[in-house]
């Protein structure tokens, strides 16, 4: 009776060991290695949102016609949608820091990135359906559809008062990726 007992408890005490390295293992990034993802995820798209922007500037003030400004914008802000979907989906695939609140942390950013790209795809649908054939209304409405975008995506900034982390803080101030 006692063997067996012995083997029962060895059983219990290996399958306990098991399930706390399981647990253990589902735990998130280290605060490094999530700041250092994001910032993998970040920085290609801020070159491209930035290279968009000028662009963007540069067709309003090129002198084309209406109907090969729209074909460019609507690829430039299809393309700023993209790339900001793509941001979103690395933060995404960057899990959830191993941090205090870092649900809300990571929901923060993701959240943030989608605002963005839903405005620069709201703005690619409102040019794409404006009309072309005289050049002073379509470019009136270009320079609405801009302006809802540059109100929609400031308001869409991530508001990191809330999402104080120290141990983020200090791993956004120190991996390579983020400098």
């Amino acid at each position: 009776m006692r063997t067996r007992r012995a083997a029962t408890a060895g059983k219990l005490t290996v399958v306990l060991a098991t399930l706390v390295l399981v647990v253990a293992g589902c735990g998130g990034p280290s605060p490094q290695a999530w700041a250092a993802s994001v910032c993998q995820a970040l920085s290609p798209w801020r070159a491209e949102i930035n290279k968009l922007t000028s662009s963007t500037q540069q067709q309003m003030t090129a002198r084309t016609t209406p109907a090969q400004a729209k074909e460019n914008l609507v690829r430039l802000f299809a393309g700023a949608e993209e790339a900001s979907e793509t941001a979103r989906r690395k933060v995404e695939e960057a899990g959830v820091p191993e941090t205090d609140h870092g649900d809300e942390i990571s929901l923060g950013f993701r959240a943030s990135l989608s605002k963005v790209r839903d405005a620069y795809g709201r703005a690619r649908d409102t040019i794409d359906r404006l009309d072309t054939a005289q050049a002073g209304p379509f470019y009136d409405g270009v320079r609405a559809a801009v302006d809802t975008l540059n109100t929609e995506y400031d308001a869409s900034a991530l508001d990191t008062s809330r999402l104080n982390s120290p141990e983020l803080k200090k791993a956004f101030d120190e991996v390579p990726e983020c400098r």
